[in-house]
């Protein structure tokens, strides 16, 4: 075992070695950034400046104090996130979850740090749009249709990536559009998260504001993919994602880098996920 542990190491040195292209997913937390408004937005000063504080040798030092949701930015979703007539993953009574006003069980502490094949399903390039419209669902055909034009597959335990092109708005400034409250976001329904867990999947992501497809006018008030993913499968959700970059790269499978913060029982955590191939 030790030798094999070895060789492994070593060819991961290897692979380093020979240069790897790494892909940033995460958006850049800024004051004033496109943000669910269910959750308490982002958040950033300077309680001390170079200057306010000079040492005896002139030297000076400045900090930062910070505050925002756990569910704003590029975040994933912890497994108590999300209940269902009382119920989270694993029939679990939500109730019984919490432990000194947090929760001790599913909560995003319990996440461990993922290393996973990477799929991004780049569905308007397999449409032949530039983006999807507003509102939009994301259909079981439309997943398969894009996973048969790029010939790739989705293998168990694997991190799925849905592209949809409305993380434009945000690059754009357009936090009211990127949000859709009135017009709705693209993304999957309820029978696409379906597929997504028939698939065995260890987390599904994407580049919109709640992963899942928002009708019209709705806004969050019905979200039938957070139920089929984190209360019925265990299985982890990302949102928010940065994925123009790896789209305009025709990179479609990857190696997957991604570990929460370890907030003891709290229902999220932002993230900075990172997607690795060859260079």
């Amino acid at each position: 075992m030790p030798d094999t542990l070895n060789q492994t190491t070593s060819q991961l040195l290897d692979a380093v070695s020979a240069g790897l292209q790494v892909h940033d997913l995460g958006r850049l937390l800024t004051v004033g950034m496109p943000q669910s408004p269910n959750h308490p937005a982002y958040w950033h000063s300077l309680p001390r400046r170079h200057g306010d504080m000079v040492r005896a040798d002139g030297g000076s030092a400045a900090n930062d104090m910070i505050s925002m949701g756990t569910h704003v930015g590029t975040h994933i979703d912890a497994l108590a996130h999300v209940s269902q007539d009382g119920k989270l993953y694993g029939d679990l009574d939500a109730a019984d979850a919490l432990e000194g006003g947090r929760y001790a069980r599913l909560g995003v502490h319990t996440i461990e740090p993922m290393l996973r094949r990477g799929v991004l399903l780049d569905v308007p390039a397999a449409l032949g749009v530039e983006r999807l419209e507003a509102g939009q669902e994301i259909t079981v055909d439309h997943l398969e249709a894009t996973l048969s034009a790029q010939g790739t597959r989705i293998q168990a335990g694997d991190v799925v990536l849905i592209r949809s092109g409305w993380g434009q708005h945000f690059d754009a400034g357009d936090g009211d559009t990127y949000r859709g409250l009135s017009t709705g976001v693209p993304g999957v329904g309820e029978a696409g998260a379906t597929w997504l867990a028939g698939q065995d999947v260890h987390a599904a992501g994407a580049d919109t504001i709640a992963f899942e497809r928002l009708a019209p006018g709705a806004g969050h008030g019905l979200l039938p993919a957070h139920r089929v993913l984190l209360v019925e499968s265990g299985i982890y959700i990302i949102e928010a994602l940065d994925l123009e970059g790896i789209a305009a790269a025709g990179v479609h499978e990857f190696l997957f880098v991604l570990s929460p913060l370890p907030l003891f029982g709290a229902t999220g955590s932002p993230v900075r996920p990172l997607a690795v191939v060859g260079a």
